[in-house]
């Protein structure tokens, strides 16, 4: 095997064992988010109401459009009313990989 065959492969392993779950996301967010923003993304109207904000579907092309990262960040430290979520980065970045599922 050539070295470009072997450097070609630790790198497609190292993509995928670092690439992010969705299925632990989802379990994730279920724990997490699902209370605020529903279990397909759609905002919670009493929480909104009481929280008196208006909140954004999680599958709306406002959400959707923002980046990995900043969803990311938003999930770990809270954007606006939201309180950041007590979670690692790995199961953040879990998070982010099941909201992109949730395109509408």
């Amino acid at each position: 095997m050539k070295l470009t065959q072997i450097i070609f492969i630790a790198l497609v392993l190292s993509c995928t064992a670092n690439a992010a779950d969705v299925a632990a996301g989802k379990a994730a967010y279920e724990k997490s988010c699902k209370k605020c923003h529903g279990g397909d993304g759609t905002p919670n109207p009493t929480i909104a109401k009481m929280m008196k904000v208006e909140m954004k579907a999680l599958s709306s092309k406002e959400v959707q459009g923002k980046s990995d990262a900043v969803l990311k960040k938003e999930t770990l430290e809270g954007v606006g009313k939201m309180k950041a979520i007590a979670i690692s980065d790995a199961e953040a970045a879990n998070i982010v990989a099941f909201l992109r599922t949730l395109k509408s």
